[in-house]
C-alpha cells in the first residue's frame, strides 16, 4: 500500500508565512484604522456643529429668552403678551429646525443619539411649561426650573457630541461648554432678579436658589477659564477684568445678602441694564471661543491625515514589501525542493531501477559503472548538502548493486560448472548403464539396473535445473519434432513415482525439436510436484487437448490443495518470472518452471481440482508445435 500522501511543502510554507505576514498586515490595518477612525471624525465635527450643535445652540437661546419673557409675564400679567406670543413662535421655528437638520444627521454615536431622544422627550414638556405660565396660579420659580430642565437637556446632548479624539483638543471643547452653561447660569440669574425687583424683597426661597446660581456660575466660569489655553482665554480674561462684570459680581453679593432692597445701592437699581451689557459681552466671548475650537478642528484633522500618509504610507510599502520578499523566497525555496524532489525521482525510478534491472538481466559479468551525479540549481546550503547527500546514496547504491550482480554471475558460474561437470558425468553414466542393461540377461540385475538408470534420469534434470537457474540452455537437445505422447513420457520417465501417473492418449502432434528438452522439464517440475503433494494411493492424471492458440496440458493431482491467497502468489510467481531467491529453495522447481515458460512463451496457471487437489494448466503455443512427425531422434 502506498504511503499516505502528505500536504506539499508548498502549502506549508505558505501557511508558515501567512501567519506573520496577516499579524503584520492585522497591525497596520488596525493602526491605520485606528489613527484615521481620529482623522475621519475631526473631519465629521464640522457636519455635526453644522447640522446639529449650531441648531441647538440656537434652540438654547430661544429658551432663554423666552424664560426671561415669561418671568416678566407672570409677574406684569398681561402687559408683554404680543412680545412673548412673537418668542414662543420664534422659539418653535428654532426647534423645528433643529429636528429637521437633527434627523438629516447620519452615523451619529450612541450617545448622542440617547441624548438625542432625552432631549426630543424633554421638548415635550415646553407646552405644559406654556400652560403654567399663561394660567392664573403660575409660580415664578416653577417657570424657571421648567425651561432650565429642557436647556439642561441641550448641555447634555452638546457634553454627548464632544467627539473629539485629541485630548488637548477636547479639553478646550469641554472647556467652551463649560463656559456655556456659566451663560445659563447668568441667564437664570436674570430671570431671578425680575423676581426680586418686582416683590421688593428677597425671600428665602429666591435667595437659596440666587445663592445656589451665582455659587454654580463663578465655579464653572472659574474652572472653564483654568482649563482654556491662552488663545481662547484671552476674550474671557478681559471680560473678568472689566468693570461692568466687577459691577456685575457686586450686584451679586448685594442682592443675595439682602433681605429686602430698602437702602440697597443704586447698582441693584440698575441690575437689568447690567446684565443685558455683561450679556451681550459674555455672548461674544463664547462666539469666539466656539469659532477657535471649530478653527482647530480641520487643522487637527490634516495633520492627522497627514500622519496617516506618512506613516500609514511607509507601513503600506514595508507591509507590501515583505509580502513581496517573503513570496520571492517561498517561490525560490519551493522551486528548489521541487527540483530536490524531481531529482530523486529520477534516481529511484530511472537510473537506479534502470541499472539494476539491466545488472539483473545481464549475462555477463558486471564491470564498474559510472553514474553522472544529481545537480540541482540551488543557492540553499542545506538543499545543496541533501543533494551531496543523494549522490552519495547513488554511488554506494550503485556499488552495492554490482557487487550484488557480481555475487549472482559468480553463483550462477558455480551452478554452471558444477552442473556442467554433473551432467557430463551423468551422460557417461546413463551411456554405461544402456550397455550394462543390453548386456545382461538376468532379470533381478536388469530391474536393478532399471532403477539405476531411472535415478540417474532425475540428477540428470537436477543438474539442468542449475544451468536453467543460471540463465543458461542445457547441452542436450533435439534435432527433429518430438510426438507429444514421446514428450509427455519422457517427463514423466525423470519423476520419482512414475508409476502412479497415467498418461491419456494425446492428440497426434509434436513439439519442435529446438523447444523438447524445455517442454520435457517443465512438464517433469509440475508433476514431480503433483505426486509430492498428493497421497502416494492416489494417482496424477496427464490430459491434452487442442486450443485455437495450441495445446494445453492438464496435470491434475488429488492432494489437500492450497488456499486461494497462496495459489494466487504462486500464479503471480509463474506469470512474473520473479528473480531466483536463494532463500526460497523449497520453491526451486517453481522457479525453473517459470524460466522456462518465460523462455519459450509457454503460460503455466494452477488451479483448483475437482477431486480436491490441485490442476497445472500448460498452454503450449502453436509456434511450438508440428505436425504428424515421422521420426523423432536425438
Amino acid at each position: 500500500m502506498p504511503p499516505k500522501r502528505g500536504r506539499p511543502i508548498a502549502l506549508k510554507l505558505l501557511v508558515l508565512l501567512f501567519v506573520p505576514l496577516m499579524s503584520l498586515v492585522g497591525l497596520w490595518a488596525f493602526a491605520a484604522g485606528l489613527t484615521g477612525g481620529d482623522g475621519l471624525r475631526l473631519l465629521e465635527i464640522n457636519a455635526l456643529v453644522k447640522n446639529v450643535a449650531n441648531p441647538l445652540d440656537q434652540v438654547g437661546v430661544q429658551l432663554q429668552n423666552e424664560r426671561l419673557l415669561s418671568i416678566r409675564h407672570v409677574i406684569d400679567g398681561r402687559s408683554g403678551d404680543g412680545q412673548l406670543a412673537k418668542q414662543r413662535a420664534l422659539t418653535d421655528k428654532t426647534i423645528a429646525t433643529f429636528h429637521k437638520r437633527a434627523g438629516e444627521q447620519s452615523d451619529v454615536s450612541p450617545e448622542v443619539d440617547a441624548q438625542h431622544r432625552q432631549l426630543n422627550t424633554t421638548l415635550e414638556q415646553l407646552p405644559d411649561i406654556r400652560r403654567i405660565v399663561t394660567g392664573d396660579d403660575a409660580r415664578p420659580l416653577d417657570v424657571i426650573a421648567g425651561y432650565s430642565r429642557i436647556i439642561d437637556a441641550t448641555f447634555r446632548m452638546n457634553d454627548a457630541m464632544i467627539l473629539v479624539p485629541d485630548m488637548s483638543l477636547y479639553r478646550q471643547a469641554h472647556s467652551v461648554t463649560m463656559l456655556n452653561e456659566a451663560k445659563e447660569v447668568l441667564s437664570r440669574e436674570r430671570a431671578m432678579i425680575v423676581i426680586v425687583l418686582d416683590a421688593g424683597r428677597v425671600g428665602a426661597a429666591e435667595r437659596a436658589a440666587f445663592t445656589e446660581m451665582v455659587a454654580t456660575r463663578r465655579l464653572l466660569f472659574t474652572q472653564a477659564l483654568a482649563q482654556l489655553d491662552s488663545d481662547l482665554r484671552r476674550s474671557y480674561q478681559q471680560l473678568a477684568t472689566s468693570p461692568v462684570y466687577r459691577e456685575f459680581m457686586q450686584t451679586e453679593e448685594l442682592v443675595r445678602g439682602q433681605a429686602t432692597l430698602t437702602g440697597l445701592p443704586s447698582t441693584a437699581a440698575t441690575w437689568n441694564i447690567d446684565a443685558a451689557n455683561l450679556w451681550t459681552a459674555v455672548e461674544r466671548s463664547q462666539f469666539e471661543a466656539a469659532e477657535g475650537i471649530v478653527n482647530r478642528v480641520n487643522p487637527a484633522a490634516n495633520a492627522i491625515l497627514v500622519k496617516i500618509g506618512v506613516a500609514g504610507g511607509l507601513g503600506l510599502l514595508a507591509v507590501l514589501a515583505s509580502i513581496g520578499l517573503s513570496l520571492r523566497f517561498r517561490g525560490k525555496l519551493v522551486r528548489e525542493l521541487a527540483g530536490l524532489r524531481a531529482a530523486a525521482t529520477e534516481l529511484a525510478e530511472v537510473r537506479l531501477a534502470g541499472l539494476v534491472h539491466k545488472l539483473r538481466t545481464s549475462t555477463q559479468a558486471p564491470e564498474p559503472v559510472e553514474v553522472e551525479p544529481l545537480r540541482v540549481d540551488a543557492e540553499t546550503s542545506e538543499v545543496r548538502d541533501i543533494v551531496h547527500a543523494f549522490n552519495t546514496v547513488q554511488s554506494t547504491a550503485i556499488e552495492s548493486a554490482v557487487d550484488q550482480a557480481r555475487l549472482r554471475h559468480g553463483v550462477s558460474q558455480v551452478f554452471v560448472n558444477l552442473a556442467r561437470r554433473n551432467q557430463s558425468l551423468l551422460h557417461r553414466q546413463l551411456i554405461q548403464l544402456d550397455g550394462m542393461e543390453r548386456s545382461t540377461e538376468q532379470p533381478e540385475e536388469l530391474a536393478d539396473l532399471f532403477k539405476l538408470d531411472h535415478l540417474t534420469t532425475r540428477m540428470r534434470r537436477h543438474a539442468e535445473s542449475l544451468i536453467i537457474l543460471s540463465d543458461q540452455t542445457p547441452g542436450r537437445g533435439w534435432r527433429n519434432p518430438v510426438p507429444i505422447l514421446d514428450v509427455l513420457r519422457a517427463a514423466v520417465a525423470e519423476v520419482e513415482e512414475y508409476q502412479r501417473v497415467e498418461v491419456l492418449q494425446p492428440p497426434a502432434l509434436a513439439v519442435r525439436g529446438t523447444a523438447v528438452t524445455d517442454v520435457v522439464h517443465l512438464v517433469a517440475e509440475l508433476v514431480e510436484n503433483a505426486t509430492l503433494f498428493s497421497p502416494p494411493q492416489t494417482r496424477v492424471d496427464l490430459r491434452t487437448s487442442i486450443t485455437p492458440h495450441g495445446l494445453t496440458v492438464e496435470i491434475e493431482d488429488r492432494g489437500l490443495g492450497l488456499v486461494r491467497a497462496e495459489l494466487d502468489e504462486l500464479n503471480t510467481r509463474l506469470e512474473q518470472q520473479p528473480e531466483f531467491d536463494l532463500a526460497q529453495s523449497d520453491r526451486l522447481g517453481l522457479f525453473v518452471v517459470a524460466r522456462l515458460a518465460t523462455r519459450q512463451g509457454i503460460k503455466v496457471r494452477l488451479g483448483p481440482s475437482p477431486y480436491g487437489g490441485l490442476t497445472a494448466m500448460v498452454a503450449l503455443p502453436a509456434s511450438l508445435l508440428a505436425e504428424a512427425p515421422v521420426l523423432t531422434g536425438r
